[in-house]
Protein backbone atom coordinates (compact mmCIF):
# COMPACT_ATOMS: atom_id res chain seq x y z
CA UNK A 1 0.00 0.00 0.00
CA UNK A 2 1.68 3.48 -0.55
CA UNK A 3 1.08 6.57 1.10
CA UNK A 4 -1.78 7.97 -1.14
CA UNK A 5 -4.11 4.69 -0.46
CA UNK A 6 -4.34 3.19 -3.83
CA UNK A 7 -2.36 -0.65 -4.08
CA UNK A 8 1.10 -0.44 -6.06
CA UNK A 9 -0.46 -3.03 -8.39
CA UNK A 10 -3.59 -0.87 -9.47
CA UNK A 11 -1.51 2.25 -10.23
CA UNK A 12 -1.90 2.64 -14.29
CA UNK A 13 -4.66 -0.11 -14.70
CA UNK A 14 -7.01 1.11 -17.08
CA UNK A 15 -10.76 0.40 -16.07
CA UNK A 16 -12.16 -2.19 -18.42
CA UNK A 17 -15.35 -0.28 -18.65
CA UNK A 18 -16.61 3.16 -17.84
CA UNK A 19 -18.05 4.45 -14.51
CA UNK A 20 -21.22 5.15 -14.18
CA UNK A 21 -24.53 3.27 -16.48
CA UNK A 22 -23.58 0.98 -19.40
CA UNK A 23 -25.50 1.78 -22.56
CA UNK A 24 -27.37 -0.74 -24.22
CA UNK A 25 -26.62 -1.25 -27.79
CA UNK A 26 -29.66 -1.54 -29.33
CA UNK A 27 -31.10 1.38 -27.63
CA UNK A 28 -28.32 3.23 -28.85
CA UNK A 29 -29.10 1.95 -32.56
CA UNK A 30 -32.45 2.82 -31.91
CA UNK A 31 -31.90 6.37 -31.02
CA UNK A 32 -29.47 7.15 -33.23
CA UNK A 33 -31.97 6.27 -35.82
CA UNK A 34 -34.84 8.47 -34.73
CA UNK A 35 -32.74 11.33 -34.59
CA UNK A 36 -31.14 10.71 -37.99
CA UNK A 37 -28.66 13.62 -39.36
CA UNK A 38 -29.71 16.16 -36.95
CA UNK A 39 -27.04 18.01 -34.93
CA UNK A 40 -26.27 16.42 -31.67
CA UNK A 41 -27.20 19.73 -29.66
CA UNK A 42 -27.83 20.69 -26.12
CA UNK A 43 -30.33 22.50 -27.01
CA UNK A 44 -32.41 19.77 -29.14
CA UNK A 45 -32.55 17.78 -25.82
CA UNK A 46 -36.37 18.08 -25.47
CA UNK A 47 -36.86 17.86 -29.59
CA UNK A 48 -35.20 14.39 -28.93
CA UNK A 49 -36.94 13.68 -26.19
CA UNK A 50 -40.32 13.86 -27.72
CA UNK A 51 -39.05 12.05 -30.59
CA UNK A 52 -38.43 9.05 -28.51
CA UNK A 53 -41.50 9.43 -26.50
CA UNK A 54 -43.76 9.30 -29.42
CA UNK A 55 -42.15 6.52 -31.46
CA UNK A 56 -41.93 4.10 -28.08
CA UNK A 57 -45.20 5.34 -25.99
CA UNK A 58 -42.51 6.52 -22.91
CA UNK A 59 -39.00 7.00 -22.09
CA UNK A 60 -36.99 3.76 -20.84
CA UNK A 61 -33.79 4.37 -18.74
CA UNK A 62 -32.09 2.28 -21.57
CA UNK A 63 -33.22 5.13 -24.30
CA UNK A 64 -32.59 8.24 -21.91
CA UNK A 65 -29.42 6.43 -21.63
CA UNK A 66 -28.36 6.02 -25.44
CA UNK A 67 -29.85 9.82 -25.04
CA UNK A 68 -27.33 10.75 -23.14
CA UNK A 69 -24.58 8.97 -24.71
CA UNK A 70 -25.44 10.64 -28.03
CA UNK A 71 -25.48 14.15 -26.49
CA UNK A 72 -22.51 13.38 -24.62
CA UNK A 73 -24.42 14.47 -21.39
CA UNK A 74 -24.77 13.23 -18.10
CA UNK A 75 -27.45 10.73 -18.04
CA UNK A 76 -28.60 12.93 -14.77
CA UNK A 77 -29.00 16.25 -16.94
CA UNK A 78 -31.36 13.98 -19.40
CA UNK A 79 -33.15 12.41 -16.52
CA UNK A 80 -34.36 16.06 -14.77
CA UNK A 81 -35.19 17.17 -17.99
CA UNK A 82 -37.47 14.58 -18.78
CA UNK A 83 -39.11 14.30 -15.46
CA UNK A 84 -39.67 17.94 -15.00
CA UNK A 85 -42.47 17.70 -17.97
CA UNK A 86 -45.79 16.01 -17.91
CA UNK A 87 -45.79 14.91 -21.23
CA UNK A 88 -42.56 12.35 -20.93
CA UNK A 89 -43.26 9.11 -19.15
CA UNK A 90 -40.34 7.95 -17.83
CA UNK A 91 -39.96 4.61 -17.23
CA UNK A 92 -37.59 3.45 -14.53
CA UNK A 93 -35.94 0.05 -15.04
CA UNK A 94 -38.05 -3.16 -14.09
CA UNK A 95 -41.14 -0.93 -14.02
CA UNK A 96 -44.14 -1.62 -16.60
CA UNK A 97 -44.67 0.34 -19.54
CA UNK A 98 -47.88 2.18 -19.63
CA UNK A 99 -51.04 1.33 -21.70
CA UNK A 100 -50.61 2.34 -25.11
CA UNK A 101 -53.60 4.44 -25.38
CA UNK A 102 -53.74 7.65 -22.78
CA UNK A 103 -56.86 9.56 -22.37
CA UNK A 104 -56.07 12.62 -20.41
CA UNK A 105 -59.38 14.78 -19.38
CA UNK A 106 -59.02 18.11 -18.61
CA UNK A 107 -60.45 18.97 -15.21
CA UNK A 108 -59.53 22.86 -15.35
CA UNK A 109 -62.51 25.48 -14.27
CA UNK A 110 -64.16 25.64 -17.43
CA UNK A 111 -64.34 22.01 -17.96
CA UNK A 112 -65.24 21.22 -14.39
CA UNK A 113 -68.23 23.48 -14.77
CA UNK A 114 -69.20 21.13 -18.16
CA UNK A 115 -69.11 17.95 -15.82
CA UNK A 116 -65.04 17.08 -16.40
CA UNK A 117 -65.47 15.15 -13.17
CA UNK A 118 -68.63 12.84 -14.53
CA UNK A 119 -66.62 12.10 -17.33
CA UNK A 120 -63.82 10.87 -16.01
CA UNK A 121 -65.71 8.45 -13.22
CA UNK A 122 -67.22 7.44 -16.05
CA UNK A 123 -64.72 6.57 -18.48
CA UNK A 124 -62.60 5.46 -15.48
CA UNK A 125 -65.32 3.02 -15.18
CA UNK A 126 -65.69 1.45 -18.69
CA UNK A 127 -62.77 1.97 -20.31
CA UNK A 128 -60.81 -0.82 -18.69
CA UNK A 129 -57.01 -1.76 -17.05
CA UNK A 130 -55.29 -1.59 -20.84
CA UNK A 131 -56.43 2.51 -20.89
CA UNK A 132 -54.87 5.22 -18.67
CA UNK A 133 -57.42 7.44 -18.18
CA UNK A 134 -56.06 10.54 -16.30
CA UNK A 135 -57.23 14.20 -15.64
CA UNK A 136 -54.72 16.86 -16.92
CA UNK A 137 -55.04 20.56 -16.73
CA UNK A 138 -55.94 22.96 -19.39
CA UNK A 139 -55.62 21.77 -23.16
CA UNK A 140 -56.91 25.08 -24.60
CA UNK A 141 -60.57 24.23 -25.48
CA UNK A 142 -62.00 26.04 -23.21
CA UNK A 143 -64.86 27.06 -25.70
CA UNK A 144 -66.02 23.21 -25.97
CA UNK A 145 -65.76 21.69 -22.48
CA UNK A 146 -65.66 19.75 -21.72
CA UNK A 147 -62.34 18.53 -23.15
CA UNK A 148 -60.53 14.92 -23.31
CA UNK A 149 -57.76 13.91 -25.85
CA UNK A 150 -56.82 10.36 -26.59
CA UNK A 151 -53.10 10.23 -27.58
CA UNK A 152 -53.34 13.43 -29.86
CA UNK A 153 -56.65 13.74 -31.06
CA UNK A 154 -59.02 16.09 -29.16
CA UNK A 155 -62.14 15.45 -28.69
CA UNK A 156 -64.57 19.00 -28.06
CA UNK A 157 -67.80 18.76 -26.33
CA UNK A 158 -66.78 15.09 -24.96
CA UNK A 159 -69.27 12.63 -23.69
CA UNK A 160 -68.27 9.10 -22.62
CA UNK A 161 -69.60 7.90 -26.13
CA UNK A 162 -67.56 9.64 -28.05
CA UNK A 163 -64.45 8.80 -26.08
CA UNK A 164 -65.15 5.50 -26.41
CA UNK A 165 -65.51 5.41 -30.10
CA UNK A 166 -62.28 6.92 -30.48
CA UNK A 167 -60.68 4.68 -28.12
CA UNK A 168 -62.42 1.71 -29.78
CA UNK A 169 -60.89 2.92 -33.43
CA UNK A 170 -57.10 3.40 -32.23
CA UNK A 171 -57.60 7.26 -33.66
CA UNK A 172 -54.82 8.79 -31.80
CA UNK A 173 -53.40 11.05 -34.11
CA UNK A 174 -54.48 14.33 -34.53
CA UNK A 175 -56.94 14.66 -37.33
CA UNK A 176 -56.20 16.70 -40.32
CA UNK A 177 -56.45 19.85 -40.30
CA UNK A 178 -60.12 20.68 -41.57
CA UNK A 179 -61.96 17.57 -39.44
CA UNK A 180 -61.81 19.44 -35.42
CA UNK A 181 -60.76 22.93 -37.26
CA UNK A 182 -61.70 25.37 -40.12
CA UNK A 183 -59.91 25.73 -43.52
CA UNK A 184 -56.99 27.80 -42.61
CA UNK A 185 -55.44 30.82 -45.29
CA UNK A 186 -52.53 28.71 -46.69
CA UNK A 187 -49.23 30.54 -48.07
CA UNK A 188 -50.77 30.68 -51.98
CA UNK A 189 -54.02 32.27 -50.23
CA UNK A 190 -52.44 34.44 -48.13
CA UNK A 191 -49.75 35.95 -50.67
CA UNK A 192 -52.83 36.37 -53.34
CA UNK A 193 -54.25 38.74 -51.11
CA UNK A 194 -51.17 40.91 -50.69
CA UNK A 195 -49.77 38.68 -47.68
CA UNK A 196 -45.64 39.51 -46.99
CA UNK A 197 -45.63 42.96 -49.61
CA UNK A 198 -45.30 44.56 -46.42
CA UNK A 199 -42.34 41.89 -45.03
CA UNK A 200 -40.50 42.67 -48.43
CA UNK A 201 -40.74 46.54 -48.17
CA UNK A 202 -39.29 46.05 -44.46
CA UNK A 203 -36.79 43.78 -45.62
CA UNK A 204 -36.07 45.85 -48.75
CA UNK A 205 -35.56 49.28 -46.70
CA UNK A 206 -38.58 50.88 -48.39
CA UNK A 207 -40.25 51.47 -45.38
CA UNK A 208 -37.55 52.55 -42.47
CA UNK A 209 -36.80 50.58 -39.56
CA UNK A 210 -37.99 54.37 -37.50
CA UNK A 211 -40.95 55.17 -39.61
CA UNK A 212 -42.58 51.09 -38.04
CA UNK A 213 -41.64 51.32 -35.08
CA UNK A 214 -43.17 55.08 -34.62
CA UNK A 215 -46.08 53.39 -35.48
CA UNK A 216 -46.19 50.57 -33.19
CA UNK A 217 -45.38 52.30 -30.54
CA UNK A 218 -48.42 55.30 -31.64
CA UNK A 219 -50.64 52.26 -32.13
CA UNK A 220 -51.11 51.57 -28.75
CA UNK A 221 -50.24 47.88 -29.08
CA UNK A 222 -48.90 46.33 -25.79
CA UNK A 223 -47.82 42.75 -24.87
CA UNK A 224 -50.97 40.52 -24.92
CA UNK A 225 -49.48 37.11 -23.52
CA UNK A 226 -50.46 38.75 -20.36
CA UNK A 227 -47.63 41.20 -18.87
CA UNK A 228 -48.75 44.12 -21.41
CA UNK A 229 -45.30 45.43 -22.02
CA UNK A 230 -45.83 47.98 -25.11
CA UNK A 231 -44.60 46.32 -28.29
CA UNK A 232 -43.32 49.09 -29.79
CA UNK A 233 -41.34 50.34 -26.91
CA UNK A 234 -39.75 46.70 -26.66
CA UNK A 235 -38.95 46.91 -30.26
CA UNK A 236 -36.72 50.21 -29.43
CA UNK A 237 -35.17 48.99 -26.74
CA UNK A 238 -34.08 45.31 -28.05
CA UNK A 239 -32.77 47.40 -31.40
CA UNK A 240 -30.45 49.25 -29.18
CA UNK A 241 -28.53 46.34 -27.67
CA UNK A 242 -25.51 44.85 -29.21
CA UNK A 243 -26.26 41.81 -32.30
CA UNK A 244 -26.65 39.32 -32.59
CA UNK A 245 -30.34 39.50 -31.85
CA UNK A 246 -32.85 37.05 -31.69
CA UNK A 247 -37.01 36.60 -31.56
CA UNK A 248 -39.01 34.14 -29.78
CA UNK A 249 -42.84 33.46 -30.16
CA UNK A 250 -44.21 32.61 -27.33
CA UNK A 251 -47.57 30.27 -27.91
CA UNK A 252 -47.25 28.07 -25.19
CA UNK A 253 -50.99 29.61 -24.42
CA UNK A 254 -51.57 27.28 -20.77
CA UNK A 255 -53.73 29.84 -18.51
CA UNK A 256 -57.00 28.10 -17.74
CA UNK A 257 -59.21 29.63 -20.12
CA UNK A 258 -57.03 30.83 -22.98
CA UNK A 259 -57.58 30.05 -26.22
CA UNK A 260 -57.41 32.88 -28.79
CA UNK A 261 -53.34 32.28 -30.04
CA UNK A 262 -55.00 28.38 -31.47
CA UNK A 263 -57.73 30.33 -32.56
CA UNK A 264 -55.83 32.92 -34.65
CA UNK A 265 -52.92 29.77 -35.83
CA UNK A 266 -55.56 27.29 -36.68
CA UNK A 267 -56.78 30.22 -39.11
CA UNK A 268 -54.44 32.45 -40.93
CA UNK A 269 -50.95 31.34 -39.56
CA UNK A 270 -49.00 33.77 -41.94
CA UNK A 271 -50.73 36.97 -40.15
CA UNK A 272 -47.92 36.65 -37.25
CA UNK A 273 -45.50 34.98 -39.26
CA UNK A 274 -45.52 38.26 -41.83
CA UNK A 275 -45.33 40.17 -38.12
CA UNK A 276 -42.20 38.15 -36.99
CA UNK A 277 -40.54 38.84 -40.28
CA UNK A 278 -41.42 42.36 -40.19
CA UNK A 279 -39.77 42.64 -36.86
CA UNK A 280 -36.95 40.93 -37.64
CA UNK A 281 -36.36 43.34 -40.05
CA UNK A 282 -36.92 46.13 -38.49
CA UNK A 283 -35.06 45.21 -35.00
CA UNK A 284 -32.35 43.31 -36.90
CA UNK A 285 -33.17 39.84 -35.77
CA UNK A 286 -30.89 36.56 -36.81
CA UNK A 287 -33.32 34.14 -35.76
CA UNK A 288 -36.64 33.39 -34.73
CA UNK A 289 -37.90 30.49 -32.38
CA UNK A 290 -41.60 29.66 -32.05
CA UNK A 291 -42.45 27.94 -28.93
CA UNK A 292 -45.71 26.17 -29.44
CA UNK A 293 -47.58 24.36 -26.63
CA UNK A 294 -47.63 20.53 -26.68
CA UNK A 295 -51.39 19.82 -26.72
CA UNK A 296 -51.63 22.17 -30.09
CA UNK A 297 -50.50 19.19 -32.14
CA UNK A 298 -53.06 20.00 -35.20
CA UNK A 299 -51.09 23.36 -34.73
CA UNK A 300 -48.10 22.08 -34.85
CA UNK A 301 -48.40 19.83 -38.79
CA UNK A 302 -50.37 22.86 -40.00
CA UNK A 303 -47.40 25.37 -39.41
CA UNK A 304 -44.85 23.31 -40.54
CA UNK A 305 -46.75 22.43 -43.42
CA UNK A 306 -47.18 26.48 -44.51
CA UNK A 307 -43.29 27.43 -43.04
CA UNK A 308 -42.26 24.84 -45.47
CA UNK A 309 -44.27 26.74 -48.37
CA UNK A 310 -42.90 30.27 -47.13
CA UNK A 311 -39.58 28.96 -47.04
CA UNK A 312 -39.77 27.33 -50.61
CA UNK A 313 -40.92 30.43 -52.08
CA UNK A 314 -39.64 33.55 -49.72
CA UNK A 315 -41.34 37.01 -50.38
CA UNK A 316 -38.08 38.34 -49.28
CA UNK A 317 -34.64 37.46 -47.27
CA UNK A 318 -35.54 34.99 -44.23
CA UNK A 319 -33.74 34.83 -40.63
CA UNK A 320 -33.91 30.82 -39.70
CA UNK A 321 -36.77 30.02 -38.63
CA UNK A 322 -37.26 27.40 -35.16
CA UNK A 323 -40.40 25.48 -33.68
CA UNK A 324 -39.58 24.42 -30.38
CA UNK A 325 -42.24 21.96 -28.91
CA UNK A 326 -43.47 22.19 -25.38
CA UNK A 327 -43.72 19.39 -23.31
CA UNK A 328 -46.98 20.31 -20.80
CA UNK A 329 -45.41 22.93 -18.10
CA UNK A 330 -47.83 25.70 -17.35
CA UNK A 331 -44.42 27.59 -16.04
CA UNK A 332 -42.98 27.82 -19.58
CA UNK A 333 -45.68 30.54 -20.29
CA UNK A 334 -43.40 32.83 -18.05
CA UNK A 335 -40.52 34.23 -20.68
CA UNK A 336 -37.34 33.16 -18.86
CA UNK A 337 -38.97 29.79 -18.37
CA UNK A 338 -39.75 29.09 -21.90
CA UNK A 339 -36.38 30.50 -22.77
CA UNK A 340 -34.59 27.54 -20.75
CA UNK A 341 -37.05 25.38 -22.26
CA UNK A 342 -36.04 26.35 -25.63
CA UNK A 343 -32.52 25.74 -24.46
CA UNK A 344 -33.28 22.18 -23.95
CA UNK A 345 -33.47 22.35 -20.18
CA UNK A 346 -35.98 22.32 -17.20
CA UNK A 347 -38.62 25.44 -17.21
CA UNK A 348 -37.87 26.84 -14.57
CA UNK A 349 -37.68 30.96 -14.17
CA UNK A 350 -34.64 32.54 -13.58
CA UNK A 351 -33.90 33.41 -10.08
CA UNK A 352 -33.19 36.87 -11.45
CA UNK A 353 -35.18 36.97 -14.44
CA UNK A 354 -33.27 39.41 -16.87
CA UNK A 355 -34.72 41.86 -19.18
CA UNK A 356 -34.87 39.92 -22.17
CA UNK A 357 -33.77 42.63 -24.18
CA UNK A 358 -30.77 42.51 -22.89
CA UNK A 359 -30.05 38.69 -21.43
CA UNK A 360 -32.22 36.17 -23.60
CA UNK A 361 -32.27 33.53 -25.60
CA UNK A 362 -28.74 31.54 -25.54
CA UNK A 363 -27.25 34.63 -24.26
CA UNK A 364 -28.17 37.30 -26.49
CA UNK A 365 -30.65 39.98 -26.81
CA UNK A 366 -33.72 38.63 -27.25
CA UNK A 367 -37.29 40.36 -28.01
CA UNK A 368 -39.83 38.09 -26.54
CA UNK A 369 -43.46 38.52 -28.12
CA UNK A 370 -46.65 36.77 -27.93
CA UNK A 371 -48.28 35.39 -30.87
CA UNK A 372 -51.18 37.50 -30.82
CA UNK A 373 -48.99 40.83 -30.67
CA UNK A 374 -47.24 40.01 -33.91
CA UNK A 375 -50.88 38.89 -35.17
CA UNK A 376 -51.93 42.66 -35.13
CA UNK A 377 -48.19 44.33 -36.83
CA UNK A 378 -49.71 43.93 -40.65
CA UNK A 379 -52.96 45.55 -40.03
CA UNK A 380 -51.57 48.41 -37.67
CA UNK A 381 -48.76 49.77 -40.61
CA UNK A 382 -51.31 48.80 -43.25
CA UNK A 383 -54.61 50.67 -41.72
CA UNK A 384 -52.29 53.34 -39.88
CA UNK A 385 -51.48 53.16 -35.82
CA UNK A 386 -54.65 55.11 -35.27
CA UNK A 387 -57.27 52.64 -36.99
CA UNK A 388 -56.03 50.13 -34.18
CA UNK A 389 -55.98 52.71 -31.25
CA UNK A 390 -59.25 54.08 -31.92
CA UNK A 391 -61.30 51.02 -31.12
CA UNK A 392 -61.15 51.14 -27.72
CA UNK A 393 -63.95 51.82 -24.61
CA UNK A 394 -64.59 53.63 -21.93
CA UNK A 395 -61.13 55.75 -22.50
CA UNK A 396 -59.15 52.86 -23.38
CA UNK A 397 -57.13 52.15 -26.74
CA UNK A 398 -57.19 49.57 -29.03
CA UNK A 399 -58.78 45.65 -29.52
CA UNK A 400 -58.71 43.10 -27.47
CA UNK A 401 -59.37 39.03 -28.49
CA UNK A 402 -61.21 38.23 -25.62
CA UNK A 403 -61.33 33.66 -25.16
CA UNK A 404 -64.53 33.47 -23.15
CA UNK A 405 -66.24 30.20 -21.75
CA UNK A 406 -68.01 29.31 -19.06
CA UNK A 407 -72.05 29.95 -18.45
CA UNK A 408 -72.69 31.49 -21.59
CA UNK A 409 -74.63 30.79 -24.96
CA UNK A 410 -71.76 31.73 -27.34
CA UNK A 411 -68.43 30.51 -25.75
CA UNK A 412 -65.46 31.59 -28.41
CA UNK A 413 -62.62 34.23 -28.83
CA UNK A 414 -64.26 37.51 -29.27
CA UNK A 415 -62.60 40.09 -31.47
CA UNK A 416 -64.21 43.51 -28.93
CA UNK A 417 -62.57 46.74 -27.96
CA UNK A 418 -60.18 47.47 -25.13
CA UNK A 419 -62.48 48.45 -22.07
CA UNK A 420 -65.63 47.09 -22.94
CA UNK A 421 -67.29 45.38 -19.40
CA UNK A 422 -68.12 41.79 -19.10
CA UNK A 423 -72.05 42.88 -19.41
CA UNK A 424 -71.31 44.45 -22.64
CA UNK A 425 -69.31 41.28 -24.01
CA UNK A 426 -71.72 39.11 -22.68
CA UNK A 427 -74.79 40.54 -23.94
CA UNK A 428 -73.24 41.67 -27.63
CA UNK A 429 -71.09 39.21 -28.63
CA UNK A 430 -71.76 36.34 -26.59
CA UNK A 431 -75.61 35.80 -26.42
CA UNK A 432 -76.15 36.10 -23.10
CA UNK A 433 -76.38 33.47 -20.38
CA UNK A 434 -77.70 30.04 -20.76
CA UNK A 435 -81.01 29.83 -20.03
CA UNK A 436 -81.88 29.26 -16.52
CA UNK A 437 -78.14 30.63 -15.47
CA UNK A 438 -77.97 34.22 -13.95
CA UNK A 439 -74.78 35.99 -13.67
CA UNK A 440 -72.73 35.44 -10.56
CA UNK A 441 -69.44 36.60 -11.14
CA UNK A 442 -66.39 35.75 -13.51
CA UNK A 443 -62.70 35.73 -13.62
CA UNK A 444 -61.64 38.38 -15.88
CA UNK A 445 -57.50 37.21 -16.34
CA UNK A 446 -57.95 33.08 -16.34
CA UNK A 447 -56.99 31.23 -13.58
CA UNK A 448 -54.07 34.08 -11.42
CA UNK A 449 -56.39 36.98 -12.04
CA UNK A 450 -58.98 36.67 -9.58
CA UNK A 451 -62.49 36.64 -9.21
CA UNK A 452 -65.06 39.49 -9.54
CA UNK A 453 -68.93 39.36 -8.63
CA UNK A 454 -71.55 40.07 -10.71
CA UNK A 455 -71.88 43.83 -9.22
CA UNK A 456 -68.07 44.61 -11.06
CA UNK A 457 -69.84 43.50 -14.08
CA UNK A 458 -69.11 47.34 -15.54
CA UNK A 459 -65.87 47.50 -15.05
CA UNK A 460 -63.93 48.12 -18.05
CA UNK A 461 -61.79 45.25 -19.41
CA UNK A 462 -58.14 46.23 -19.83
CA UNK A 463 -54.65 46.62 -19.29
CA UNK A 464 -54.77 48.81 -15.34
CA UNK A 465 -58.24 48.63 -14.95
CA UNK A 466 -58.81 45.85 -12.94
CA UNK A 467 -55.36 46.47 -10.58
CA UNK A 468 -57.82 48.14 -7.98
CA UNK A 469 -60.66 45.39 -7.36
CA UNK A 470 -57.20 43.12 -7.13
CA UNK A 471 -57.47 41.39 -10.47
CA UNK A 472 -55.95 42.05 -13.37
CA UNK A 473 -56.83 41.26 -17.17
CA UNK A 474 -53.54 39.13 -18.78
CA UNK A 475 -54.37 37.44 -21.83
CA UNK A 476 -57.64 38.11 -21.38
CA UNK A 477 -59.49 34.59 -20.29
CA UNK A 478 -62.66 35.43 -19.20
CA UNK A 479 -64.45 32.89 -17.26
CA UNK A 480 -68.17 33.51 -16.43
CA UNK A 481 -69.96 32.47 -13.55
CA UNK A 482 -73.33 31.91 -12.59
CA UNK A 483 -75.43 31.34 -9.49
CA UNK A 484 -75.36 27.71 -10.38
CA UNK A 485 -71.64 27.97 -9.14
CA UNK A 486 -69.57 29.09 -6.50
CA UNK A 487 -66.47 31.24 -6.30
CA UNK A 488 -65.24 29.52 -3.61
CA UNK A 489 -64.79 26.18 -5.71
CA UNK A 490 -63.77 28.42 -8.52
CA UNK A 491 -60.74 29.42 -6.25
CA UNK A 492 -60.30 26.21 -5.09
CA UNK A 493 -60.04 24.39 -9.13
CA UNK A 494 -57.48 26.96 -9.98
CA UNK A 495 -55.09 26.98 -6.94
CA UNK A 496 -55.22 23.11 -7.58
CA UNK A 497 -53.58 23.89 -11.32
CA UNK A 498 -51.11 25.76 -9.31
CA UNK A 499 -49.89 23.62 -6.95
CA UNK A 500 -49.72 21.11 -9.04
CA UNK A 501 -47.79 23.04 -11.82
CA UNK A 502 -45.48 24.99 -9.44
CA UNK A 503 -41.86 24.20 -11.21
CA UNK A 504 -40.99 23.78 -7.74
CA UNK A 505 -37.87 25.69 -7.57
CA UNK A 506 -38.84 28.60 -4.75
CA UNK A 507 -40.22 27.29 -1.17
CA UNK A 508 -42.93 30.29 -1.68
CA UNK A 509 -45.03 29.21 -4.10
CA UNK A 510 -44.08 25.14 -3.89
CA UNK A 511 -45.11 24.68 -0.27
CA UNK A 512 -47.65 28.08 -0.29
CA UNK A 513 -49.88 26.78 -3.27
CA UNK A 514 -50.68 23.50 -1.69
CA UNK A 515 -50.99 25.00 2.14
CA UNK A 516 -53.33 27.52 0.45
CA UNK A 517 -55.13 24.96 -1.02
CA UNK A 518 -54.92 22.52 2.30
CA UNK A 519 -56.65 25.80 3.50
CA UNK A 520 -59.30 26.01 1.03
CA UNK A 521 -60.68 22.78 1.40
CA UNK A 522 -62.34 23.69 4.70
CA UNK A 523 -66.05 24.71 5.03
CA UNK A 524 -64.93 27.63 7.01
CA UNK A 525 -61.65 29.48 5.72
CA UNK A 526 -59.00 30.74 8.39
CA UNK A 527 -59.15 33.73 6.75
CA UNK A 528 -56.25 35.69 8.80
CA UNK A 529 -53.71 32.50 8.10
CA UNK A 530 -54.75 32.26 4.11
CA UNK A 531 -54.13 36.19 4.18
CA UNK A 532 -50.33 35.93 5.73
CA UNK A 533 -49.77 32.71 3.59
CA UNK A 534 -50.85 35.08 0.20
CA UNK A 535 -48.58 38.30 1.31
CA UNK A 536 -45.52 35.26 1.93
CA UNK A 537 -46.09 33.94 -1.60
CA UNK A 538 -46.51 37.17 -3.23
CA UNK A 539 -43.47 39.31 -1.93
CA UNK A 540 -41.05 35.83 -2.02
CA UNK A 541 -41.86 33.90 -4.99
CA UNK A 542 -39.21 33.96 -8.12
CA UNK A 543 -42.16 34.24 -10.80
CA UNK A 544 -45.51 35.59 -11.40
CA UNK A 545 -47.23 32.25 -10.78
CA UNK A 546 -46.25 32.33 -6.90
CA UNK A 547 -46.83 35.66 -7.20
CA UNK A 548 -50.43 35.81 -8.69
CA UNK A 549 -51.66 32.25 -7.37
CA UNK A 550 -53.38 33.83 -4.39
CA UNK A 551 -55.46 36.24 -6.11
CA UNK A 552 -58.37 33.59 -6.40
CA UNK A 553 -58.29 32.87 -2.61
CA UNK A 554 -58.39 36.66 -1.68
CA UNK A 555 -60.54 37.91 -4.11
CA UNK A 556 -63.24 35.34 -2.47
CA UNK A 557 -62.34 36.89 0.46
CA UNK A 558 -62.96 40.01 -0.40
CA UNK A 559 -65.99 39.54 -2.00
CA UNK A 560 -67.51 36.17 -1.49
CA UNK A 561 -67.25 36.25 2.27
CA UNK A 562 -70.82 34.91 3.19
CA UNK A 563 -69.26 31.53 1.37
CA UNK A 564 -66.29 30.78 3.16
CA UNK A 565 -67.30 31.99 6.98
Amino acid sequence: MTTSGVPRQQRGRVRATPKGRRVDPAALADVGALLGDAPRRRDLLIEFLHKIQDRYGCLQARHLAALAAELKMAMAEVYEVATFYHHFDVVKEGEAMPPAITVRVCDSLSCELAGAQALLDTLRNTLGATVRVKAAPCVGRCDAAPVAVVGQHPIPHAAAASVTAVVNNGDVAHPASGAVTPAHIDYAAYRAAGGYALAAACAAGRKSAADVIAAMEHSGLRGLGGAGFPAGRKWRLVSAEPAPRLLAINIDEGEPGTFKDRYYLERDPHRFLEGALIAASVVGLEAVYIYLRDEYHGCRALLECELAALQADPPCALPPIHVRRGAGAYICGEESAMIESIEGKRGEPRLRPPYVAQVGLFGRPTLEHNMETLHWVREILEKGPDWFAGHGRHGRKGLRSFSVSGRVKRPGVHLAPAGITLRELIEQYCGGMLDGHELYGYLPGGASGGILPASKADVPLDFDTLNEYGCFIGSAAIIVLSNHDTAAAAARNVMKFFAEESCGQCTPCRVGTVKALDLMKARRWDAPLLQELSQAMMDASICGLGQAAPNPALTVLKYFPKEVD
